[in-house]
């Protein structure tokens, strides 16, 4: 079976996927806790993915085929492909399943932190594809992507 390589293009494709999914399941989660706090938090992060899917969409239209500089460059599509498939916001089915075993406001917030930083660790890896105007917005997205695990980790102390 022969391994799916990504362009450009398909990462921000896929980006755009993942700033989707977040979006439903942070307003999903919204409507499912008990805390005041986690909810306002939750409804916060939703808008914030929205947020993300316009950005992404931007620039789409900018991404070039990319030919990474890596010596062995079917070495770095496999890493990206390994990131991507496995990434649970890209897995609709698989979120939803995940979602119906949250039982408690505290497992909701550290089943996010999970998904926060597996964004961060992806979004490191696009800006490598990304033309060079747009990184800036990619390291914003970074920036506000750590800002929802501190906020996160906050939230998570107070519980």
């Amino acid at each position: 079976m022969e391994e799916k390589r990504f362009s450009g293009s398909d990462i921000i494709e896929i980006a755009v996927e993942i700033e989707k999914n977040g979006y439903d399941f942070y307003t999903r989660l919204t409507r499912q806790l008990r805390d005041a706090k986690a909810r306002e938090a939750f409804a916060f992060m939703a808008d914030e993915e929205k947020k993300h899917i316009e950005d992404f969409k931007n620039i789409l239209g900018a991404v070039i085929k990319y030919d990474p500089c890596e010596a062995y460059p079917q070495e770095y599509f496999s890493y990206l492909n390994s990131i991507a498939s496995e990434y649970v916001f890209t897995k609709k089915d698989e979120l939803k399943e995940r979602m119906a075993n949250i039982g408690t406001d505290k497992e909701a917030i550290d089943f996010s932190l999970g998904l926060e930083k597996d964004s961060i660790l992806f979004y490191e890896e696009m800006k490598k594809i990304v033309p060079e105007k747009d990184k800036a917005l990619i390291d914003s997205i970074i920036s506000q992507e750590k800002g929802h695990v501190e906020k996160l980790w906050g939230l998570r102390k107070t519980l």
